[in-house]
């Protein structure tokens, strides 16, 4: 459970413990300012949370997340590698509520 304020999270989500659902992070503004695409992607998901199939596309990444216990909050990190070679990385936090 992370409730950090050194991180400056790109999005909070409500996400409900009983469904499984992907989660699209969006790089395409920030590629096309550098004139680069993805190459490969990672997540990282907190303990609590899983981590299903993870894919990209030139200018997105997604995972599919599950789980989770309501009322808290978890941090998923996504990494690009570039076509170029940046490495960069955002993170988004998810509290989990049931709906």
């Amino acid at each position: 459970m992370a409730m950090q304020s050194s991180i400056d999270y790109v999005g909070r989500f409500i996400k409900d413990p009983s469904t499984t659902r992907p989660y699209t992070q969006d790089w395409s503004k920030y590629l096309a300012d550098i004139d680069d695409q993805i190459s490969s992607v990672s997540f990282t998901v907190e303990a609590g949370l899983t981590k299903g199939a993870v894919s990209n596309t030139a200018t997105n990444a997604t995972v599919v997340l599950s789980g989770g216990t309501a009322g808290v909050s978890y941090d998923v990190t996504c990494q690009i590698t570039t076509v170029g070679g940046v490495i960069d990385e955002r993170t988004a936090q998810f509290l989990v509520q049931s709906r």
